[in-house]
């Protein structure tokens, strides 16, 4: 699967269109994460909890497009993008949503 932010991608065509994919993925951290991240806040700098967080988060929700585009039968997503909402305290959205489409290399 080609995944690209770019509307188009050099060297191939569309051949066919499948429209908007997407992944939704909500999370939260743990009571116990919570507290310890609010420590780490008190000091400043990097919160690798809350790191690690956002970005198994935002696989899941990339996976999960990637699972809806193979479904339709894409080969390549175009134009992904990411987006974040924090729904609750401590409970953050991410969707990964993109086209999906079947390239060919241009001739």
């Amino acid at each position: 699967m080609i995944v690209v932010t770019t509307n188009d991608l050099p060297g191939y065509r569309v051949e066919r269109y499948f429209g908007v994919v997407r992944g939704l993925s909500v999370r939260s951290r743990s009571v116990i994460g919570n507290v310890w991240a609010s420590f780490q806040i008190l000091f400043g700098g990097s919160i690798p909890l809350y790191a690690q967080l956002a970005e198994q988060t935002r696989q899941e929700a990339f996976d999960l497009m990637i699972k809806e585009a193979e479904a339709r039968g894409a080969n390549a997503v175009l134009a992904m993008r990411y987006d974040a909402n924090e729904i609750a305290s401590a409970v953050t959205e991410v969707i990964a949503y993109g086209t999906a489409v079947v390239v060919v290399p241009a001739k």
